[in-house]
């Protein structure tokens, strides 16, 4: 295995990453709409992440969270998967299985710990405003809330105190979708 030698131009600058970080849409997509699925999408591509990630629950683990039973893990994959091969908007989405994988509860952090060293930072996590208050009261949610950013669906009606206490570090899809890109900016 010899080693290529190649020369590049003195001065020459590496190319801007326009695309970086990961959004992940973590959710059982037992009720999501392919509309809540296109708007996650439209999101990853305004704010130009590099990569959307889908992240369906398995049965276990939503039952855990919300307490509702939710359809067999495959049903829902494969409507995720068939989504993804349909979708036109986030040409680098992926549909994650590692909870299906496992076959039984996973917890959240868990789930986060396996994509913080799976996928590329900056990480943000796309939840319902009910994921949201849910994750809120885990003990661990001002460790991580520091490490990643949230993005919710719709703003929580009665929001969680530690949600509204890091109010900084979460946005809603709107909100997102409502602010200018970085490289759009004007400088004055």
């Amino acid at each position: 295995m010899g080693r290529k030698t190649y020369s590049i131009p003195f001065g020459t600058e590496p190319a801007k990453r326009t695309a970086k970080g990961t959004m992940i849409f973590y959710d059982s997509f037992e009720h999501t709409s392919d509309e809540e699925l296109e708007r996650a999408a439209q999101v990853a591509s305004a704010r130009s992440f590099a990569q959307l990630v889908l992240y369906p629950l398995h049965e276990a683990t939503e039952k855990r969270l919300s307490g509702e039973a939710v359809s067999a893990f495959y049903k829902r994959d494969d409507r995720v998967h068939e989504w993804r091969r349909d979708q036109q908007i986030m040409r680098n989405a992926t549909v994650e299985n590692w909870d299906g994988k496992r076959k039984k509860y996973t917890p959240l952090e868990a789930a986060l710990r396996f994509m913080d060293e799976k996928y590329p930072s900056p990480l943000f996590l796309y939840l319902t405003a009910d994921n949201a208050n849910r994750f809120a009261s885990f003990a661990t949610f001002e460790e991580w809330i520091v490490r990643i950013r949230l993005v919710l669906d719709e703003a929580p009606a009665r929001p969680h105190p530690r949600l509204e206490k890091f109010r900084r570090r979460w946005d809603t899809a709107d909100e997102l979708l409502a602010k200018e890109k970085p490289e759009e900016r004007e400088f004055q």
